[in-house]
């Protein structure tokens, strides 16, 4: 489909018509002897028609793009094509004329314009040829805005990958450690380790619904974790306590799925495991202004030797971040004294503006 024939741009085309159709008016009138109404009438559908027919340009500027032919020809096809429109539009103009005008004023006009007809041919061909560049030019700026799309939906479709193979991680890289869990409690305490598997199965048949969505509710995430942390109470008792401090309006927001059971997940791992007498987990989370803050902050051993760990839990977060909001999110991670924090900070959606 030709790119002009949307309402907006035909009548912008038609208007660069306009300027030349009202000096052929005033020169029929002026050396033609005809009255305004039928210079009017018989310009402004000479010119109509040679606008229309010099949209056929845009056929042969398709068929020879810019730097893919010789300019040999480039330069024979748009001279033949200008040729033949421009022949056309000279015996149109001499049929319409012929039908409109009475047979004294076709014979007058034709004995005054006949001498010119060589250099109206040659308008007709400038006319075609002008018609010719404006056509690559709409061809170069719909091959841009062309490929800007085609940019914009590979950014899109490389992020939903990625998207999917950070969340992809997550489930093996739990399981892995609670499988961990369960098999230290087996020789231990075999009740318990039946327990923590009861509660294992849980967890993974709801995340298996909630993995397939692109976002869920901060509430949906709150059953999450407080599933996670009766598994984790399974193995670590009184040891494991866990404080929330959710603002209600923030339930409502939307985050990607298992978002922060990572950052719990670390806090366990990291924080509360190396303490002997365990230790306390706090989730705040507000929305104020349009975003949602949310703190993970846990008690840690600062003095303790690092585990042998890829940190993959935090950096999972943070691609997944990166990945949905780009720059409109961040994470932070602060330590003071015995206590680690991570910080997150993104746009509060919500299920009606998604």
């Amino acid at each position: 489909m030709h790119p002009l024939f949307t309402r907006n741009r035909l009548r912008l085309y038609l208007l660069a018509w306009v300027p030349l159709t009202v000096t052929s008016i005033y020169v029929l009138v002026t050396r033609g002897t005809l009255g305004w109404l039928q210079a009017t009438a018989l310009a402004v559908a000479v010119y109509l028609f040679y606008a229309f027919l010099c949209l056929s340009a845009w056929y042969p500027c398709r068929a020879t793009p810019l730097g893919k032919v010789s300019f040999l020809r480039l330069l024979l096809t748009h001279l033949i094509a200008a040729a033949l429109m421009s022949f056309i539009w000279i015996e149109a103009g001499a049929a319409l004329s012929y039908t409109v005008l009475s047979p004294e004023k076709f014979d007058a006009i034709k004995l005054r314009f006949e001498p010119q007809v060589n250099a109206i041919f040659t308008v007709g061909v400038l006319l075609y040829l002008l018609s010719v560049a404006f056509h690559y030019v709409l061809i170069a700026m719909e091959d841009s805005r062309r490929a800007e799309a085609q940019a914009l939906e590979a950014r899109v479709f490389a992020r939903d990958a990625e998207l999917k193979a950070l969340k992809a991680q997550i489930n093996p890289h739990f399981l892995f450690n609670s499988l961990n869990s369960i098999s230290a409690l087996t020789s231990i305490d075999p009740a318990r380790a039946r327990d923590m598997c009861v509660l294992l199965g849980d967890f993974l048949r709801l995340t298996l619904g909630l993995g397939e969505k692109t976002s869920v509710r901060f509430s949906e995430e709150l059953d999450l974790l407080q599933k996670y942390m009766a598994i984790e109470k399974v193995r670590f008792g009184a040891r494991l306590t866990m404080l929330e401090e959710i603002q209600e309006e923030s339930k409502a927001c939307l985050l990607p799925p298992l978002l922060l059971q990572p950052l719990v997940e670390n806090a366990v791992k990291h924080g509360i495991a190396s303490l002997p007498e365990g230790g306390e987990i706090r989730l705040a989370a507000e929305r104020q202004d349009g975003r949602l803050a949310i703190v993970v902050e846990n008690s840690w051993d600062p003095e303790a030797p690092p585990r042998r760990s890829g940190g993959m839990g935090l950096k999972n977060v943070q691609r997944r971040l990166e990945a949905r909001y780009g720059k409109d999110a961040s994470l932070r991670v602060n330590t003071e004294g015995e206590l680690f924090q991570v910080s997150l900070n993104l746009p509060a959606e919500s299920e009606e503006k998604a």
